[in-house]
Formats: structure tokens, C-alpha cells, sequence
């Protein structure tokens, strides 16, 4: 069954010839319980699909349904209601209430629901068991890791029991052990029925996914099933087998710009000094060696 479902879906911010299309007729479909890894460079749409999906925008063109409801027919206090019920969000940068203990940030989506208070301190206190905090559940975010903070988070993300986790770059401030915590806490949920749908620009995450969606100038360009453990073929091609260049290359086209650019006969002249010297200093060293 699928929980998430995009029919030719656009996005675009501004009017006339201002007009940015951030999202170009994107369609795509989320089954229960994928692991779905979301990667593409800086300005593909990455973002803007996460927010369109996670109700926290609309889209000017297009079909969404989450659940099987058409979204254009809820009401904003309806999809404020369903947002808070069925997905949860986990940040780059945690997001977390600094005055607030471990125990309070997470109990925190329970008291907008209304729930009484020791009810959902026992339920945010479980919810830490689960993520392997309860030991740290009064301290404050400042007194706790990074990846103790984004674990903290996830918590807060898991303690209304959502269908859907969608995780903006949740790694994006965490060192390669912090990153790995907060990775294998993501698969466990996975392995527990959770629909996870996550952000990356590093590619070794993938391992984690069952699926990969690249991105490229507010489209889908490629979209492919992936075995746990594995890192996907799209990501190896788009990410490692990038040509080399060598300085005098780069210095080479800079050169080639400074001569498409009225009035530059100085800049180009100081640019030609520059690769000379460099080639200079590099026929020195190979000969020295």
C-alpha cells in the first residue's frame, strides 16, 4: 500500500518571467515501510519535496495524497492536526529546546495533543529507553553529544507513534560516530514498520536504504530499488566517477573566462602570470624529486 503518493506534482515561487520552479511534475510513490534515501547536489528540490510531503507546503501544480486523502482537500487546521498525528520530523539541527530537559523535549508533542502530564512523561521516558537515553532524560541538550541530541530528537519524532519519519540531512552535523549511531537507531525503527524517507548528500548512507531517489534541477532523474548493505549504482556513478582536473585546468579556464569578460586584458594578463608560475613551481618539484 503506498502512504505516500506524487502525480506530476510542481512547485514554483514567484510570478512571471521571476518565476522559479522548484519542483518540475514530480511524480512518485512511497510504500509502507521503504527506507527511502533522498539525494541530489545543492538547489535540485530535495528540500521543497520534503516539506510538499510533510504538509508544511502545498503544491502549485499536481496530485498529492498521503494515506490515501487528498491533501488539497484539507483544511489548514486539518493538516496541521494530521501532521502532528502521523509524521514525524527529525532536523539537521535537532531542533531541541535548550531550557528544556531530554525528558521535556520529548514529551513535548504529547502536551500539544493535551495528554496529562505523568502519562506522557512515562511515554516520553520510554520512548528514550527505546533510543538508549533513559539514563540521560534530565539532562539539558548543551550537556549531551551530538549524536546524544539527534538521538534525543528522533525520540521526539517517534513518541506520537507516526507513520512516516522524514529526516532533513539528520547526520549533516555529526561527526562519523555520531552518524553511525544516529544511522542504525534509523534502521531499528525501519525494522519496526516505521516508512522512513531521508535526506543525504553522503553517499555511504545509502547502505542504510532499501531505495535511493536522485534529484537533479527540481526532477527525478533516477529512482532504484537497493539492497541494505549496499551502495546504490546511480550514486556511485553520480558521486565517485567525477574526472580529475589538475590546477593547470582550473587555472586554464579561468583564463578562457577572463577572456569572455568586456575589459579584462589585466585580469587575463595577471591570470597567464599565474599559470606560468605554477607551471614553473611544478616542473621544479618533479625535478627536484
Amino acid at each position: 500500500m503506498s502512504i505516500i503518493e506524487l502525480e506530476e506534482v510542481s512547485k514554483l515561487y514567484g510570478f512571471g518571467d521571476a518565476a522559479n520552479v522548484a519542483l518540475d511534475e514530480v511524480s512518485l510513490a512511497i510504500e509502507e515501510g521503504e527506507f527511502v534515501a533522498v539525494m541530489g547536489p545543492s538547489g535540485s528540490g530535495k528540500s521543497t519535496l520534503m516539506n510538499i510531503i510533510g504538509l508544511l507546503d502545498r503544491p502549485s501544480h499536481g496530485k498529492y495524497s498521503i494515506n490515501g486523502r487528498a491533501v488539497a482537500k484539507l483544511r489548514p487546521n486539518q493538516a496541521a492536526k494530521y501532521r502532528r498525528d502521523t509524521i514525524g520530523f527529525i532536523f539537521q539541527s535537532f531542533n531541541l529546546l535548550p531550557k528544556l530537559t531530554a525528558l521535556e523535549n520529548v514529551a513535548l508533542p504529547l502536551a500539544y495533543k493535551g495528554m496529562g502530564l505523568t502519562r506522557r512523561t512515562r511515554q516520553a521516558s520510554d520512548m528514550l529507553a527505546r533510543v538508549g537515553l533513559q539514563h540521560r532524560e534530565y539532562y539539558y541538550p548543551w550537556q549531551l553529544s551530538g549524536g546524544q541530541r539527534q538521538c534525543i530528537a528522533i525520540a521526539r519524532a517517534l513518541v506520537n507513534n507516526p507513520k512516516l519519519i522524514i529526516a532533513d540531512e539528520p547526520t549533516g552535523n555529526l561527526d562519523s560516530a555520531g552518524s553511525r549511531l544516529v544511522m542504525e537507531l534509523l534502521s531499528e525503527i525501519h525494522k519496526a514498520g516505521n516508512t522512513i524517507l531521508f535526506v543525504t548528500h553522503n553517499p555511504e548512507l545509502t547502505r542504510y536504504a532499501t531505495r535511493v531517489v536522485y534529484m537533479h534541477d527540481g526532477s527525478i532523474v533516477q529512482d532504484e530499488k537497493t539492497k541494505i548493505g549496499e551502495v546504490a549504482k546511480t550514486v556511485k556513478r553520480a558521486m565517485y566517477n567525477v574526472p580529475q582536473t589538475t590546477v593547470e585546468d582550473d587555472l586554464a579556464g579561468v583564463s578562457a573566462l577572463m577572456k569572455a569578460v568586456p575589459g579584462s586584458d589585466e585580469v587575463q594578463s595577471a591570470t597567464t602570470k599565474k599559470t606560468r608560475k605554477k607551471q614553473t613551481t611544478s616542473r621544479r618539484k618533479r625535478g627536484s624529486s
